[in-house]
């Protein structure tokens, strides 16, 4: 029952994750976002096509795609279904699955977005205190530069780095989760560092129409 029970989890976590809230949004509007801008499938690419609102919406979407696996599902699952194994294990299982939803979507030949969104709802759900010093991070690097890609990179760094610090108490498997999805971001981000290092990279402005 108990594996049963987190298979279950696991598969929904994954289809949650999976839903590409970017293409749906933009394609209600009769556009391809992958055709458009980047082609990336995610909230920045959607604030560059159709303005900050629905930039923001798709940002809180993917974010809760994120947040309900890794808190909602093992408190359904201990206080609903009886389950009596670690909540917080089966948080970070769920957590990743539903990152690597997002990145790897099955709807859409698993070409989705790079993470950012749902890994913060994840953190949110799983660390909140590494969460707010990526949050604060993200943010420090952003205002002065306005690259999202620049801004994204460095908070997951941070979010590695504060886990290790400060969600290390219960052992390394939390700290252990929280770098892998640092890393994976990372990793989603190479094109964006080969444009940084090269100049190119496209910045957020505010304020200014195509």
């Amino acid at each position: 029952m108990q594996i049963t029970l987190m298979v279950v989890f696991a598969v929904l976590s994954y289809l949650i994750g999976a839903l590409p809230t970017a293409f749906l949004v933009a394609k209600a509007h009769g556009i391809d976002i992958r055709k458009v801008g980047s082609g990336n499938v995610g909230a920045t690419n959607v604030f560059r096509t159709l303005g900050k609102w629905w930039g923001l919406f798709t940002f809180t979407m993917d974010a809760l795609k994120g947040l309900i696996p890794a808190l909602v599902f093992p408190a359904i699952a201990g206080a609903w279904l009886g389950y009596d194994g670690k909540r917080e294990y089966l948080g970070l299982v769920c957590a990743g699955l539903a990152v690597a939803g997002h990145n790897w979507p099955v709807y859409l030949r698993f070409k989705g977005g790079k993470g950012v969104a749902t890994s913060t709802g994840a953190l949110i759900g799983l660390a909140p205190l590494a969460g707010a010093i990526g949050l604060g991070t993200w943010v420090l690097i952003f205002l002065p530069t306005r690259f999202v890609s620049l801004s994204s990179i460095t908070a997951a760094l941070a979010v590695a780095a504060s886990a290790w610090i400060f969600h290390r108490g219960n052992g390394p498997v939390l700290p252990s989760v929280l770098t892998l999805l640092a890393v994976v971001l990372i990793v989603r981000h190479r094109d964006n560092m080969v444009r940084l290092l090269r100049g190119t990279e496209n910045r957020i402005e505010f304020g200014k129409k195509k």
